[in-house]
């Protein structure tokens, strides 16, 4: 009888994550890791996956000298951080946003404009009421307009409409029509939540659209690496509740996947240390997530996931994100102070690792007498993304970029033109800039080794140079010194977000008891400030093992850094559940009679007590059809678990008061 295995695949900014694992006997059979290839997501994927492969001891399992294989691999698992790195960084498809039936305050309330500088945002007429009943017309000829005018400057568009929770049939036409005329992905904000909140569902619109792209992208690139390696296997994607689905089933509602990758460390989290209640901190290339575990499950926000400090309105863990990574770009203002910036550099003992070239224009740009500093700074093109919406002056710099090795930022960039050019280009994730990092630190002070450790010496000794921290005298100590407080301040600062986790609370940055714990220096005067946690403190992510043990020592216990840490994400992701839900609402009508809201149609029911009837049967048969869409199943009905929310007048009897009730139908099992 063959064994089945699964596979977990984790693509992060930096890495690429993969592990077997043999989720019946609860063993993980090997792990590894690749550089995630932005260019071509599959060549790191495909990396990763043959050192996996090749690393799994299967022989031991039946026979022992049996070869491995991969017919046996039964599922095929992705967790990414992709999405929440783009909105983060303000990266993506260039976008337009119809709004229909939005009056000026509610356009204002959506903070598209601020949250996507670059969208364009159309105000068209339409929109439904709150009963579901049409408040204008569609004006399907002023979309008409609006696409002929912008005919191929957009990459990908989002429709939202007042009120199309209770009736979806503009956003619908608007967004079919649009699909027709562009062939371009379109976003309709009912997809993607059943919130009231039309602002914020265009927001949510809005960064789904944006990010589109990336998530085609990865998927396609996952099934040409399994193809290339003979792997038959559906593929599922963690979805930001720490659930998992098939991914053609949230290929097009991306916005799903964000916190994808730190919603699968919590998994992998829980799975690797056995805990049920506790603090988990993961730390990336770009960002560091933090959330509370309850009873083996993370809390869900409800009001939605919050990145980069903006409110969606997809369910996702309870976490909070911070731009903190070993891949922060490090930068010392004029007093000295050093500054982790929420943005990703290239680490350039990653870039000299990949380009030998590096190291030797590093250890020679210390004999120049000036450029010191810009001497760090390399551009390097990522992606080949083909797309009508560059304009000449892009597709020029392009050009220039187009070599195979870095191009220094001083020789490429000659003018503020280029600089807003180059910009652009960076927040399409088109082109990458180094800059010293954490991880580049960590190399000087041989906490890290993988990369080039002398490429670091020489950019700690430039950045040090450049402003003030290295001279002449102790060279080699100052050098150690600054990446000394650069380690520091990644410390000071995760202990800051895991302190404010703890008490649920969002400390001042000068609050003096708060600074003292986390900088490291708890005495104040004669007053000796300790935090006690009272549940166990757990880190994951592949920086971990570097930063949290003295994350750990500030806050007086030990944080719990697990085996495997460094791939959690790839263990959650293979160990995860498919999960469903949906919700039907029953409103009261003006005249008579109730209201269902179904997905597709508003259905018109006499009684009360037949509306909830209907409703539920409804509910039931729809999460059914998502759960095993989503690559579940349904055993039986007993499985289904359903809730119904009533408002209704007090003192009547039975039904008889009913005003309206919410339907809530749930489903959880196994990946089928």
């Amino acid at each position: 009888m063959k064994e089945h295995f699964t596979i977990g695949i984790d693509t992060g900014g930096t890495y690429t994550d993969a592990v077997v694992v043999d989720a019946a006997k609860r063993e993980i059979l090997a792990s590894a890791k690749s550089l995630t290839t932005h260019g071509n997501l599959s060549l790191g994927v495909i990396d990763a996956l043959q050192q996996a492969l090749g690393a799994s001891d299967i022989r031991t399992q039946k026979e022992k000298n049996r070869k491995f294989d991969v017919s046996e691999i039964a599922l095929v698992s992705l967790s990414t951080t992709l999405a929440t790195n783009a909105l983060v960084e303000g990266q993506g498809s260039s976008l337009v946003v119809f709004l229909l039936g939005f009056n000026d305050a509610m356009v204002e309330r959506t903070e598209i404009a601020k949250a996507i500088p670059d969208a364009k945002i159309i105000r068209i007429d339409g929109g439904h009421v709150y009963t579901g009943k049409e408040q204008q017309a569609l004006d399907t000829d002023a979309i008409r307009e609006v696409l002929a005018s912008d005919k191929g400057k957009a990459d990908a568009y989002a429709v939202a409409g007042h009120y199309s929770v209770r009736n979806q049939a503009h956003e619908r036409e608007a967004a079919e029509l649009i699909k027709s005329i562009t062939s371009a992905p379109v976003t309709a904000s009912c997809d993607l939540s059943d919130s009231l909140n039309g602002p914020k569902r265009a927001l949510t619109a809005g960064f789904n659209a944006q990010i589109v792209s990336l998530i085609v992208q990865l998927e396609s690139a996952v099934r040409e690496a399994l193809h290339t390696l003979g792997i038959d296997a559906p593929i599922m994607i963690v979805k930001g509740d720490g659930s998992i689905a098939r991914a053609d089933s949230v290929m097009y509602t991306p916005i799903e996947t964000i916190l994808s990758g730190p919603a699968a460390s919590v998994i992998g989290a829980r799975y690797l240390t056995g805990e049920k209640d506790f603090l988990i901190s993961d730390m990336g290339g770009t960002t560091t997530d933090v959330a509370t575990v309850v009873d083996g499950w993370p809390a869900l926000n409800e009001a939605g996931a919050d990145v980069g400090g903006y409110r969606t309105l997809v369910k996702a863990i309870d976490m909070k994100t911070l731009g903190l990574g070993g891949d922060s770009e490090v930068e010392i203002d004029g007093l000295q102070h050093i500054q982790l910036l929420p943005n990703r550099a290239l680490p350039l003992s990653m870039l000299a690792m990949r380009f030998p070239h590096i190291e030797e224009e590093l250890a020679t740009a210390l004999t120049a007498n000036s450029g010191m500093h810009s001497a760090l700074q390399y551009l390097l093109l990522q992606s080949s993304i083909e797309s009508s919406d560059f304009s000449e002056r892009e597709q020029e710099l392009l050009s220039v970029l187009n070599t195979e090795k870095p191009i220094l930022f001083r020789e490429a960039i000659v003018s503020a033109k280029d600089r807003s050019t180059l910009k652009r280009l960076i927040s399409r994730g088109v082109v990458r800039m180094s800059g010293f990092t954490p991880s580049d630190a960590a190399h000087v002070l041989g906490m890290q080794s993988q990369w080039n450790t002398k490429a670091a010496f020489s950019a700690c000794e430039l950045l040090g140079r450049a402003t003030g921290y290295v001279s002449n005298n102790n060279t080699a100590e100052k050098i150690q010194a600054l990446a000394q407080k650069i380690h520091d301040a990644v410390v000071t600062k995760s202990t800051r977000l895991m302190i404010d986790q703890l008490a649920a609370l969002s400390f001042s940055e000068n609050d003096l008891l708060v600074n003292a714990v986390a900088s490291g220096n708890p005495l104040i005067k004669d007053l000796n400030i300790t935090f006690e946690s009272r549940i166990p403190l757990v880190a994951v992510g592949g920086p971990a093992e570097i930063f949290y043990p003295n994350v750990g020592e500030r806050l007086g216990q030990p944080v719990l850094i697990p085996r495997y840490s460094a791939v959690a994400n790839a263990i959650g992701a293979a160990v995860g559940h498919v999960k469903s839900s949906c919700i039907i609402e029953v409103t009261l009508h003006e005249k008579q009679g109730f209201q269902i809201h179904a997905p597709d149609e508003v259905i018109h029911v006499e009684s009360a007590t037949r509306a909830l009837d209907i409703a539920k049967e409804m509910a039931i048969t729809a999460v059914s059809h998502d759960l095993i869409t989503k690559g579940g199943e349904v055993q039986n009905k007993e499985d289904i678990t359903v809730n119904i929310d009533r408002i209704e007048i007090p003192g009547m009897e039975g039904d008889a008061g009913l005003i309206s009730a919410k339907i809530t139908a749930e489903c959880e099992s196994h990946a089928s």
